[in-house]
C-alpha cells in the first residue's frame, strides 16, 4: 500500500509530536456514492440529525459491535440514537 500525502487544510495546523492530542479527531474520507446518497436521504428525512451526529452514532455502533467495551462509547451511541428531549417549558 502506497503512503498517501495529504494537503494541510486551510485554517488548520499540523499536530507536532510534542503537542498533546486534542479530544476531537477530524478526518477526510472518500465515501462510496450509494453510501453517501443513503446518508443524505436519511438526514433529509430526519431533520433532528446532521452529518456529525450520524457519523458519531455509526462509528460508536461499529466499535460496540466489534467488542469495544467502553462506557463512554456506549453512552455516546445511546445519546446520539436516543437524545433526551427537554419539555417545551424547560428550554435553556
Amino acid at each position: 500500500m502506497e503512503p498517501r500525502i495529504y494537503k494541510q487544510i486551510e485554517g488548520t495546523k499540523p499536530l507536532r509530536s510534542n503537542e498533546s492530542p486534542k479530544p476531537l479527531v477530524s478526518f477526510i474520507s472518500d465515501v462510496p456514492a450509494p453510501l453517501k446518497e443513503s446518508m443524505e436521504a436519511f438526514i433529509e428525512s430526519h431533520p433532528n440529525w446532521d452529518q456529525y451526529r450520524f457519523i458519531q452514532a455509526a462509528v460508536a455502533a461499529f466499535l460496540i459491535q466489534h467488542g469495544i467495551e467502553s462506557r463512554s462509547i456506549t453512552r455516546l451511541y445511546i445519546d446520539n440514537v436516543f437524545p433526551q428531549q427537554l419539555p417545551k417549558g424547560n428550554m435553556l
